[in-house]
């Protein structure tokens, strides 16, 4: 039988050594991210069925390898795994240069993509569950005009999609540029939607997206990944030229203004 269970009872035997075994297994596999708060003492205590020294000795080895940091009066939290996508001089540049924000989403079309194949093959019951309660959560926040519940449940939809492909390294990895695109370093979302209109375009990608992992379509979950990155891209490049268009207009206008204002003088 498959326990539900986040943390699980650990034998007699070696109980320190079971209790980091379990946790790090935890972290690896993209269970517990880097920044998730552990239970209290006493909870895990209670979860894992060990007493409170013996907690305390894991997480003394697990704090020594660098996995989880104490602080004081906040609890036991998951440190930091990946480091910083990209450093600050790094993020400042992408700011300032329209080809390597294309770059980035070009990266993200292939990991969504090869995500999304592998989440359709690889996606579990329960997987499948939480990908329906977003697919859901998309479909209020859109019908509510909420952005900011719109904003997250786009974010969600694509971290659970990577976190049922069931490969580490690429929950680990797009864990961590999502953080980026949350905190808008990338692109603006909003900015995004007055492209799209009302945002349905965008809804109905993450819905065509999401059922074709939950029905494990592989072809069509990578094709669906695919297609909504492309149509970012289009539209943010139909975006900045339409902008270009409206600062040349306006200079344009400006300058006519000045011709006649001489002529009259």
């Amino acid at each position: 039988m498959t326990s539900t269970a986040l943390f699980e009872p650990v034998g007699h035997e070696s109980l320190a050594d079971s209790v980091v075994a379990q946790i790090e297994d935890l972290i690896a596999s993209g269970v517990l991210k880097q920044g998730r708060r552990l239970p209290s003492e006493r909870e895990l205590a209670e979860m894992l069925h060990v007493s409170r020294p013996k907690l305390r000795e894991a997480l003394q080895v697990l704090e020594e390898r660098g996995l989880v940091s104490t602080r004081h009066g906040e609890g036991t939290f998951v440190s930091p795994l990946t480091g910083q996508a990209m450093l600050p001089a790094l993020l400042a540049l992408y700011g300032r240069n329209e080809q390597t924000f294309f770059d980035y989403l070009e990266y993200r079309r292939e990991q969504e993509g090869f995500a999304a194949r592998l989440a359709a093959r690889r996606a579990t019951r329960a997987d499948k569950e939480r990908i329906e309660e977003i697919l859901a959560e998309n479909e209020r926040a859109w019908r509510e005009n909420d952005s900011e519940a719109s904003r997250e449940a786009d974010y969600a939809l694509h971290a659970a999609i990577v976190d049922a492909s069931q490969n580490a390294t690429l929950i680990h990895v797009m864990a961590s540029i999502y953080e980026l695109t949350r905190q808008g370093l990338f692109y603006n979302r909003d900015f995004l939607k007055t492209i799209d209109g009302s945002g349905k375009r965008l809804l109905e990608q993450h819905l065509v997206l999401g059922r074709a992992v939950i029905e494990g379509d592989e072809a069509r979950a990578e094709r669906a990944a695919h297609d909504h990155i492309d149509f970012v891209e289009q539209s943010f490049r139909l975006g900045i030229e339409q902008q270009r268009r409206e600062s040349m207009a306006e200079k344009r206008r400006m300058m006519s203004k000045e011709v006649r204002k001489r002529k009259s003088a």
